[in-house]
């Protein structure tokens, strides 16, 4: 297996109540809504694949989990980039999947469906605490996080979590969600609903 690596910034929000159970339980806790629909957007600031530069490109992992995620069964689709070049989509396809190893391997086991790939023009915008992405009309999710009282200008973290992108996480309300994509839809702006942010670096 080829070394890689990427390093960036993630974010993603998902259906469920704030603060999402997923975390708190190592994945086995019922979603609020008796399922779970997130959409996972990373931009890859740095990186590269079997000689091929990663640098610059973004991607959306969208999931819809039947139930409790440690149960499988879950459905997930891709969106990569349109700026991506076929060896570079090829590189993130084989990461994102976790076939190449690296944090998405563990969850390969639970995904039950692959439902594609979507190439589409992603915008990932960072704002201090304030995360937006859009990628065409397929999906469109913006978050705030949640502002310390202990250390100005840093959110509240969650450390030593399952999360395949990152163990320490900040915690954020998602300001609006929107998925429609490989038949997994979702509209919401009550601001009520759970959203991460973190750096991340994976290797494989």
């Amino acid at each position: 297996m080829a070394g890689w690596h990427i390093e960036g910034q993630y974010m993603e929000t998902c259906n469920c109540e704030f603060i999402c159970p997923c975390i708190g339980t190592n994945l086995t806790g019922q979603p609020t809504e008796g399922d779970c629909k997130a959409a996972i957007a990373m931009r890859v600031d740095r990186g590269e694949k079997d000689g091929v530069s990663l640098d610059g490109v973004a991607f959306i992992v969208l999931m819809h989990s039947p139930g409790p995620m440690a149960d499988g069964n879950i459905k997930v689709g891709l969106v990569i980039d349109e700026k991506a070049s076929g060896a570079q989509t090829d590189a993130i396809a084989q990461i994102a999947s976790g076939a190449e190893g690296g944090p998405m391997e563990a969850l390969a086991p639970l995904v039950g469906e692959f439902a594609g790939i979507e190439k589409q023009a992603i915008t990932f915008e960072t704002d201090g605490l304030n995360r937006a992405v859009k990628a065409g009309d397929l999906i469109d999710q913006a978050l705030s996080g949640v502002p310390s009282v202990s250390k100005e200008g840093e959110p509240v973290y969650l450390e030593n979590t399952c999360h395949p992108v990152s163990s320490k996480l900040a915690l954020a309300n998602a300001t609006h969600s929107r998925f429609h994509a490989f038949g997994i839809d979702w509209d919401d702006a009550s601001g009520n609903r759970n959203g991460h942010f973190s750096p991340f670096s994976w290797d494989g």
